[in-house]
């Protein structure tokens, strides 16, 4: 894991899957990881700060399944929610150094996705697992709330919109970007985005209607939720799978993306040639990636 201006800490037999920084704290991190490529082993939340020294561990929880996904709790600065490959999900207090204080145990697959509703007025979380299902959970709940059906393959992304609130998309290896609106029982909107497995998607912060998505084809595109019939933007230039794409907190013209090519690029669909940057300091799989709210540039 880098950031721009950055350095890096190793985490030994520890492979990342996904990183997201802090909404409270400026330069802290939350990491992800598994053993042994997720296929067999532990997983482990590390929670990470950038200081002067260079990136440090604050403390890290294990798990006795690969971690896949984490996301920030957006009502306590303390809070984390992971998804693992034993399909449950954690909650962990960063305050304490205990074990999980929750776990819900409801899908029959690798939990790969999950996600904290940023918008103001609901306490909502989103999973997506291999099961094909995604389900809708209230933290001070015990059990889901509602679950999702209606994707022919493994979901591999679920991401809450930041406008709309009750509304996520979710991304998945049949080749569908799916909208959902939690007030109503079906798919709200399926989107046939790629002719591959689609491993990521997510939504402009500044354009309700704008996704964008990776996939295994290579391709980046972009969507338009009130014409599906074309993609608004096609951006290619990785060589394997794209595991990971985000937009700009601030410019809503710019996103990065990681690949299975090793590779960080850096987008603006609104230029003629919209790769701005390819940064490869990674020596493997590059799965995780966050863009701070906090520290403009900083990756």
């Amino acid at each position: 894991m880098g950031t721009a201006g950055g350095g890096a800490l190793r985490l030994p037999g520890l492979h990342g899957y996904a990183v997201e920084f802090s909404p409270y704290w400026p330069g802290r991190v939350a990491c992800a990881a598994a053993q042994y490529y997720g296929i067999a082993g532990c997983g482990t939340l590390a929670v990470l700060e950038q200081n002067e020294a260079g990136i440090v561990l604050l403390r890290s929880f294990d798990w006795n399944d690969g971690l896949f996904d984490v996301t920030w709790s957006e009502n306590n600065e303390h809070v984390l929610i992971t998804s693992s490959g034993d399909g449950s999900l954690q909650i962990w207090d960063t305050a304490k150094a205990k074990g999980p204080l929750q776990v819900y145990k409801e899908h029959a697959q690798e939990a790969y996705s999950v996600d904290w509703s940023q918008t103001r007025g609901e306490q909502l979380v989103v999973s997506g697992s291999w099961d094909q299902t995604a389900k809708l959970w209230d933290p001070a709940v015990g059990k889901s709330l509602c679950t999702f059906k209606g994707h022919e393959g493994v979901i591999y992304s679920t991401i809450w919109s930041p406008h709309i609130p009750g509304c996520f998309a979710s991304a998945s290896g049949d080749q569908t970007l799916r909208v959902w609106d939690v007030k109503a029982p079906g798919v709200k909107l399926v989107i046939p985005a790629h002719q591959a497995e689609i491993l990521s998607c997510d939504w402009c912060k500044y354009n309700e209607n704008l996704l964008v998505t990776g996939a295994v084809d290579c391709s980046l595109k972009g969507w338009d939720l009130r014409n599906i019939r074309q993609p608004v933007f096609i951006l290619l230039g990785h060589t394997y799978a794209i595991r990971r794409v985000k937009f700009s907190p601030f410019h809503a013209t710019l996103l990065a993306s990681c690949s299975y090519d090793f590779t960080v690029r850096f987008w603006d669909f609104s230029k003629p040639n919209p790769l701005l940057e390819t940064v490869e300091h990674h020596t493997e799989f590059t799965c995780g990636l966050d863009l701070s709210l906090h520290n403009r540039g900083q990756v």
